[in-house]
């Protein structure tokens, strides 16, 4: 039975419409959407559906135009940028297509960088990248920079960087697109693990059928409407 402390993030009849020269695009029409602790949730739908965009509220990037969006229970379409940025900080993390790791840093200070700005003092940072990086099976390669790993390993360096500051809820972008079949198996087999091991919430958008059939939900939008 899911439980309102069960809820990492929920959006409430949200709208959202973006001006594109003279024309007005309804990006999310009154979308309502609860993500649940330690659920792998995906979303699907053609390019232009809106995929980006509840990534973007979700993830506090962007705010709606009408409705409510809620992280932890706490109501945040109103905040200011500060307090946007200080949640975005210590409660959300991010993983891309193509990885976004700092080349000139080490596989461990790119997974130490969260911490380091959310000022977490060094011998706690230490401790919490190792442990991560034993998470993911990269502890051997926490001196390598990124350009010495695979696109797999690279993919696993930056779940490690989003989950390393413990969040409620991990935004992924396509976080499978630029992986072969095989690697692609892996990561997610690490997301859903991770997901399950630290009750974090993972909120995807994808066009990858092999990793829809890996999600706990898979949702479908269209036209800005969730189906």
């Amino acid at each position: 039975m899911t439980t309102h402390d069960d809820v990492v993030v929920e959006l409430r009849a949200v709208r959202k419409t973006y001006r594109l020269g003279q024309h007005v695009i309804p990006a999310l029409q009154g979308v309502d959407l609860e993500v649940r602790r330690g659920e792998l949730l995906a979303i699907t739908g053609p390019s232009g559906s809106g995929k980006s965009t509840i990534l973007n509220l979700c993830g506090l990037i962007d705010t709606p135009d009408g409705g409510e969006i809620v992280l932890g229970g706490q109501p945040v379409t109103a905040l200011d940028e500060v307090r946007r940025t200080l949640l975005r900080r210590d409660a959300l993390g991010f993983v891309f297509q193509n990885f976004n790791l700092v080349p000139v840093m080490t596989v461990a200070e790119n997974v130490d960088f969260p911490l380091f700005i959310a000022g977490v003092p060094p011998a706690e940072r230490q401790s919490r990248v190792a442990a991560q990086l034993r998470a993911v099976g990269l502890d051997e390669h926490a001196r390598h920079r990124p350009d010495a790993l695979s696109g797999g390993q690279r993919q696993r360096v930056a779940i490690a960087r989003a989950l390393v500051k413990r969040p409620r809820l991990v935004i992924a972008d396509e976080p499978t697109a630029s992986l072969d079949s095989h690697t692609a198996d892996q990561v997610l087999e690490l997301m859903r693990e991770r997901c399950r091991a630290e009750g974090t919430a993972f909120v995807i958008a994808t066009h990858d059928t092999r990793l829809t059939q890996r999600c706990d939900r898979v949702l479908s939008l269209l036209d800005g409407r969730l189906q």
